[in-house]
């Protein structure tokens, strides 16, 4: 899987990557993103990906409360740190009434979940970490497929800035525990590495 990335104007606002992002027609399937200022076209995840993803969300649907959601393809935005962000999931509770349909505020996250591919690994190990930290979401679990050593869960809190704090980190094989609202283990023997 590979990414494209549309080059900018470095002086462009917020406000006209924003309107680009909405206004363009972009290849059908595919996940569009603005990641620190670049607008980034990926291609729809791989199987692997999306089994991972959905064994998450399946185990974070029995603990949530009725009224927060789960949300695969929600787009959130970062205009601190230039970015309009597609996490692979992302619990929040459910919003009546937002200013656009195009896209919430991150702020609003209680826990956003990313498992990287082979072309964006550097991106949700580095970039969309520092701007999830920066709107102050409290949990990040970052399932890294493509982590040096093996595949690896990594969940990160108590955001500062934009960094995070490392609550958790565990092998592909081991559990790991999300706390409070949660409070739910993850069994990443569940899944694939091939």
């Amino acid at each position: 899987m590979s990414a494209l990335t549309v080059s900018q104007d470095p002086d462009q606002n917020w406000d006209d990557l924003v309107r680009y992002w909405e206004e363009m027609e972009w290849p059908e399937g595919s996940k569009v993103e603005i990641i620190e200022g670049i607008i980034t076209v990926s291609p729809s995840p791989a199987h692997r990906h999306n089994v991972i993803a959905g064994r998450i969300q399946r185990r974070l649907y029995p603990v949530i409360p009725e009224e927060w959601e789960i949300f695969q393809t929600q787009s959130i935005a970062v205009p601190a740190r230039l970015g309009m962000l597609v996490p692979d999931l992302l619990v929040m509770p459910v919003q009546e009434h937002l200013e656009t349909d195009s896209y919430v505020p991150a702020a609003l996250a209680e826990l956003v979940v990313e498992v990287t591919s082979r072309s964006n690994a550097r991106h949700d190990r580095v970039s969309k970490a520092a701007a999830y930290a920066t709107a102050g979401i409290p949990l990040y679990l970052l399932t890294d497929c493509w982590a040096p050593g093996g595949p690896t869960a990594t969940l990160y809190g108590e955001p500062k800035g934009d960094v995070y704090r490392v609550l958790s980190a565990v092998k592909f094989g081991d559990p790991i525990k999300l706390p409070a609202p949660f409070d739910v283990t993850i069994d990443t023997g569940e899944f694939p590495v091939d």
